[in-house]
């Protein structure tokens, strides 16, 4: 999504929050995750984005793992937790952004989505997108889900 003044969440006078989607295919020790590249960095991330108005943030972190991933499924509606990143803004600004994150069971992997050619998805056990994540509250998350 673009980061023009019409996305950035202080031009609108809301709250710095974020939903995102924990995509996971399977269950017990078969159990993936589906993680996406950015599209500036490279880095590995969930699918994430700005909560529009009116909209569920459950709702918006499906619509998320759509367009960023080319996930079908259904996200709970209660978060699995919280965790927090510095956003970069284009004005070269950058805000600690808080990030809602819903499990969202993934029940079809797209062969084409809104955002196919400028993302990278793969599909990692809990414990390797952990390793992947920059963002230590979202490894946390991940690693919570690992079958002992």
């Amino acid at each position: 999504m673009p980061d023009g003044p019409s996305r950035d969440p202080r031009a609108q006078g809301v709250a710095r929050r974020q939903s995102a989607a924990l995509p996971l295919l399977g269950a017990g020790a078969a159990m993936r995750v589906v993680l996406v590249t950015s599209r500036e960095t490279r880095r590995w991330v969930v699918p994430k984005g700005w909560i529009e108005p009116n909209e569920p943030p459950h709702r918006s972190a499906a619509r998320e793992a759509f367009e960023e991933a080319g996930l079908q499924g259904e996200a709970e509606p209660d978060p699995l937790g919280l965790y927090a990143y510095p956003k970069r803004f284009g004005s070269g600004a950058v805000v600690t952004t808080d990030v809602l994150v819903f499990r969202f069971r993934v029940s079809q992997l797209l062969e084409d989505w809104p955002e196919r050619q400028e993302r990278d998805r793969r599909l990692f056990t809990p414990d390797a997108a952990a390793d992947l994540v920059a963002e230590p509250g979202l490894a946390t998350l991940l690693r919570s889900l690992t079958v002992p």
